[in-house]
This record gives C-alpha cells, sequence and structure tokens, in this order.
C-alpha cells in the first residue's frame, strides 16, 4: 500500500508539530470528497460515483469516501478540515513537473531550485544544524539551505551488538566521527523493525516516534506513491485511502498528547478529470483536495468556492475548476501550525506567488 511510503524530518526549536504528506501520483479528490449534491457528479462519473448508502455525509454538499473511517471520526472530532477545488499554479498534468511545483513553491517547472519545506524549516530557531530523511534521497520539497541528511534501512544482514560497541568504541576519541555514528544509532533504533517493512501504521508510528522526542524533529514530511488510478479506479482508491487513513490514525495515536499541537496537511500535484475513462478510472486533470488533520486543526468542515461541475463550469471542459490556491493554503497553515507570522511565512516560502488565505483561521478552537 501507499507504493513503499518515506519520511523525512527537521529538528526546530518548539513544541508544535507540522506534517506534510505528499500524494504522488494525481490523488483523485472527487472520490476522496464527494460533491454528492452536484447532480453532474453521478451522470459524469457513472460506475465510478461513491455510492452515497456507504460514503460519511459531511454537510449538505459533501461526503467522504468510506475507506477513510479513522479520517471521519477526526472530522466528527473537528479535527479534519477538507479543502476542495484547490490547486497549485501548475496546470500542464505532467506528473514530475506538477510534483516539482507544488514542493518547490514555484509557477513553473524548475524555476525554483529548493523547497517550501526547507525554507520553513529555515524560518525556525534551529537545535541543530540538521534535518533527517528516513529514505534513500531527500525528498524536493525538504532540499536547500537547511542541512539535511538521509538514512534508509539496509538489506546486508543486522551487526551485532559487540561489532556496532566496538565501532562505537573505535570513534569515541573522534569528535566529528562519534556525533556522526551517534546519530546514526539513534536512527537505527528508531526505525528496527518499522522502516523495513514500511506498511502504512508502521510508518505512521516511526515518524510518531521521533515526533514526541523531547529533542527530536517537529516537522516531517511523508511521500506516499499509488495515486495515478487510469484504471482499475475503484478497488485501488479504496486500498489506497484505506493505507493512508491507517498511516495517519498510527501517526496520531503514536503522538498522544502531543496530538493536540499537531498539524498534518494532505495534498498531491493535481487532480483528475471528472469524467471516468473508458478503462475503469480517471485521466489527469486539474482541481483537487486537501486535507487539515491533528488536534490543531479547527475542523468538522469543508472550505469551498464550489466552482461546479456542470457544462460550461469546468476547467478546459474536462476537470474541476481550482478556485482555491494550493500555496496559500500551505502558507496559513504552516504559519499557524508553527504560531510563525503568516505574512512572512508566504513571502519566505512563495514570494509574490501566493495569495494571502481568503477563509479565516485554519487552526485553534
Amino acid at each position: 500500500m501507499l507504493v513503499a511510503p518515506r519520511m523525512a524530518l527537521a529538528t526546530v526549536s518548539t513544541e508544535r508539530r507540522f506534517v506534510f504528506i505528499i500524494q504522488r501520483g494525481a490523488a483523485d479528490g472527487l472520490n476522496i470528497v464527494i460533491p454528492y449534491a452536484d447532480p453532474a457528479y453521478a451522470r459524469l462519473r457513472g460506475s465510478l460515483a461513491i455510492d452515497m448508502g456507504q460514503a460519511t455525509k459531511l454537510d449538505g454538499a459533501f461526503a467522504l469516501h468510506p475507506a477513510l473511517a479513522e479520517t471521519a471520526k477526526m472530522y466528527t472530532a473537528r479535527q479534519a478540515l477538507f479543502v476542495h477545488a484547490v490547486a497549485s499554479p501548475y496546470r500542464d498534468r505532467s506528473h514530475f513537473d506538477g510534483q516539482n511545483v507544488l514542493e518547490t513553491g514555484g509557477t513553473q517547472p524548475y524555476e525554483v531550485k529548493d523547497g517550501w519545506l526547507n525554507r520553513l524549516v529555515a524560518m525556525m530557531p534551529r537545535q541543530k544544524n540538521e534535518a533527517i530523511a528516513l529514505a534513500a534521497t531527500v525528498p524536493m520539497a525538504l532540499r536547500g539551505s537547511a542541512e539535511v541528511t538521509s538514512y534508509a534501512p539496509s538489506s546486508l544482514p543486522q551487526p551485532s551488538d559487540d561489532l556496532l560497541l566496538r565501532v562505537s568504541q573505535l570513534y569515541a576519541a573522534d569528535p566529528q566521527l562519534h556525533a556522526i555514528w551517534s546519530s546514526a544509532l539513534d536512527a537505527k533504533g528508531l526505525a528496527d523493525g518499522s522502516a523495513a517493512r514500511q506498511d502504512p501504521a508502521s510508518l505512521g508510528k516511526l515518524a510518531a516516534s521521533f515526533l514526541v522526542k523531547p529533542n527530536g524533529p517537529r516537522i516531517a514530511m511523508l511521500e506516499t506513491g499509488g495515486w495515478d488510478t487510469h484504471t482499475g479506479q475503484e478497488s485501488r482508491l479504496a486500498a489506497q485511502l484505506k493505507a493512508l487513513d491507517a498511516l495517519v490514525a498510527s501517526l496520531r495515536d503514536g503522538l498522544g498528547p502531543a496530538w493536540t499541537q499537531t498539524t498534518v496537511l494532505v495534498a498531491t500535484e493535481f487532480g483528475r478529470t471528472v469524467a471516468a475513462n473508458g478503462t475503469g478510472g480517471t485521466d489527469h486533470g486539474t482541481g483537487a483536495v486537501a486535507m487539515l488533520l491533528g488536534g490543531a486543526v479547527r475542523g468538522g468542515r469543508v472550505v469551498a468556492d464550489w466552482p461546479g461541475l456542470g457544462s460550461g463550469q469546468l476547467y478546459q471542459g474536462r476537470d474541476l475548476r481550482p478556485t482555491t490556491d494550493l500555496n496559500a493554503l500551505i502558507a496559513s497553515a504552516s504559519a499557524e501550525s508553527l504560531g510563525l507570522d503568516p505574512n512572512r511565512v508566504r513571502q519566505s516560502l512563495f514570494g509574490n506567488r501566493a495569495s494571502a488565505w481568503p477563509n479565516g483561521d485554519l487552526l485553534g478552537a
């Protein structure tokens, strides 16, 4: 599930936590948060339309996919908020280019050379001069001037305790190697038995184990893949959402009391076509849905300037028309989450490329 999800973390001086989950592959927002009150939805989706007898109604216009059972509980507890018809500035429907724009905060692919999440880390008072990526490579959103190291579980046999002790003794007198070795052992101890399996619940538990440490990271990024549902979407999307639901629920449970100071942002590079295609799926689209989850979120709401799915209302006659700037949502959510000035965060992350968030507070009571 989620195609080998990966994680990256950053250490900053705060007790608030901000987690970014990227859905690589263009997740179908129309079947995640379902606009059941729009008559064109069922007509254009046909057999792919979600059965409203199984979905969870959120309000008089939208419902939640039935696979998101724990997310539905968070919504009831006012810990989940959904933002619909949202998009980055990108419009050309290429996964690689769309993900680059989403992660860098540019207006065009490869226009910006570092990631908005790295720029966010750089704004925070630092406890250490590093971030940690539990992956073979650091995702684009965390690349930049803030130092990042990576850790990936080895496929080699596990070293014995005696060998680890001997290497520790060897490095004890070296100030540089001793610090690096100690950091590696710390990461290994947390990752063993979890990262190697990479199932969603274990990934959520692993992320929480870092985030709850007294001097641990407070900013994390989780990568999930497998959202490109051109064929067989019904079962594939249900499996993806069930896995995402388990990941977030495990993160919530692992954080314990720290969940009340946590904001999780879930977003994808773009949405999918409104109409189903001829192979039981949907194709690359534009407008999508983003989620805010966590004990710090002022949830129990769907935020949507709904453009409609009828004739003449679609973007280029095929896609959900975006009416909300994803960059504005990212800037506002991350600023509120970490107690930073929203205007300063927006300028640092996106310059003049993002508008101010127009829809009121996202977090707090």
